[in-house]
């Protein structure tokens, strides 16, 4: 058998990645809801739909400063006790003069009613008089204080922001899995909506295993390895919305990595492991969590999963809470991509997000590459729109494995199993990362 033979035997024993994906997100359910005061829901995913209590504008209210007045008084079919003749150079031949009657601010309440020929000065934001249908702008005027010379009539309803007409008493403002984003919070507040019921942000404890690991600051040498991913890992948790502890370095001995996850499970609901997962001498962690015990299988199932880079992953429950717990490999790339295609989704699901997975595209490819027959690989990428619609993906340098290549990319580039070359042109499917540049 040669050895591409061997490679592809090797690669149909694997789990296929939708499969095992499918497996693990079955298991992990949304977090129990929680009644939320508003200023602290931003971030939050919403647990039920939201509807309105309280229609917004909640009265008829000017929405320029200006003069609020009658329609009738100000039109051009209208020659009424306003009318007077234009002077000589005022734009469309003729202007209205209105006596002013009173002012009106955002903190006036007092309710109050036109007549004909008059109008109000009011302030953005001012409850309307009674009988106003128009408000004009100041700079159409003279800023006449108790009359005002009008040169330009607006059409009827200019100014004007009648109430309920943006949001009416009963509309349904979110749905259940909306983040509350600050606009959404600001329509809340606006609707009468001082607490929401939401997902609380799932609380996700980092732990890298290793003997070799030190901690960063550090340069790596022969025996020793800077703990990169406990960082970069707490980081990624992050910015998928959860409340992120980063532990450190636990050494590959049994008892202490027992005792570690035991005392997380207090306050966690997910736990990310980092190293181990593979069949090595020092692969602790899988040799640990894996365990037979009483001729039960162990807490954490260990899987060899079509997936480059990285194909061993691990996941299962910890403690008496049963606390979900996530595996990946040690290596800094193939723990990232893990990340990304098993430990977010069910970051994702755990918050009541809705999808748990990140948008992609499909892109134009813009250069040749070969990739491992049998796994799906992810390879860090820039995806870029297209003038006149449409969008293009660049393999970055390096491959999957490249911590460079990850930090530059916006996208990852998807080869399905059976993809052992996709030629430049071709259409692939890219995922979008969420960079803050």
């Amino acid at each position: 058998m040669t050895a591409t033979a061997d490679a592809e035997a090797a690669a149909n024993e694997l789990m296929p990645l939708a499969d095992y994906l499918g497996s693990v997100l079955r298991r992990l359910r949304a977090l129990p809801p929680l009644d939320l005061d508003l200023t602290q829901a931003y971030g939050n995913v919403l647990a039920e739909d939201v509807v309105a209590p309280h229609s917004y504008p909640a009265f008829d209210q000017a929405a320029v400063d200006g003069y609020a007045a009658r329609w009738e008084d100000i039109s051009g079919g209208s020659r009424g006790p306003g009318y007077v003749p234009a002077p000589s150079g005022t734009p469309g031949g003729r202007s209205i003069r209105l006596n002013v009657v009173g002012d009106l601010g955002a903190a006036s309440w007092r309710p109050v009613r036109l007549t004909p020929g008059s109008c109000f000065s009011v302030a953005a934001g001012a409850p309307l008089p009674i009988g106003a249908d128009v408000v004009v702008p100041v700079e159409w005027t003279d800023q006449g204080m108790a009359a005002v010379e009008i040169f330009r009539a607006p059409k009827r309803g200019y100014g004007v922001r009648r109430a309920g007409e943006e949001l009416p008493t009963g509309s349904l403002l979110a749905r259940a899995g909306t983040y509350v984003s600050p606009s959404l919070v600001a329509v809340f507040a606006a609707t009468g909506i001082g607490h929401v019921v939401v997902r609380p942000s799932p609380r996700v404890v980092i732990v890298a295993t290793g003997d070799e690991l030190v901690d960063v600051g550090r340069g790596s040498q022969p025996g020793q390895v800077v703990d990169t991913n406990s960082h970069a890992l707490t980081a990624a948790a992050a910015e998928a919305g959860a409340l992120a502890y980063r532990v450190g370095i636990c050494d590959d001995d049994p008892e202490a990595l027992r005792g570690l996850l035991e005392d997380q499970t207090l306050r966690a609901d997910l736990i990310i492991t980092t190293g181990g997962t593979g069949t090595g001498p020092g692969d602790m962690v899988r040799r640990i969590l894996s365990r037979r015990e009483g001729g039960r299988a162990g807490p954490v199932a260990f899987t060899e999963v079509a997936l480059y880079p990285g194909t061993a992953l691990g996941f299962g429950t910890v403690g008496a809470e049963e606390v979900p717990v996530v595996c990946l490999p040690g290596e800094p790339g193939a723990a990232l991509i893990g990340f990304e295609v098993l430990a977010r989704p069910a970051i994702q699901l755990l918050a009541g997000a809705e999808p748990v997975f990140r948008p992609s595209v499909r892109a134009h490819l813009l250069e040749t590459i070969s990739s491992p027959g049998g796994l799906r690989e992810f390879r860090p990428a820039h995806v870029a729109e297209r003038r006149g619609g449409g969008y293009t993906v660049q393999p970055l340098a390096g491959g999957p494995f490249t911590l460079a290549g990850l930090a530059e990319a916006n996208g990852l580039l998807v080869l399905g199993e059976r993809v052992t070359t996709a030629a430049a042109g071709s259409t692939v499917d890219v995922l979008l990362l969420d960079r803050r540049r």
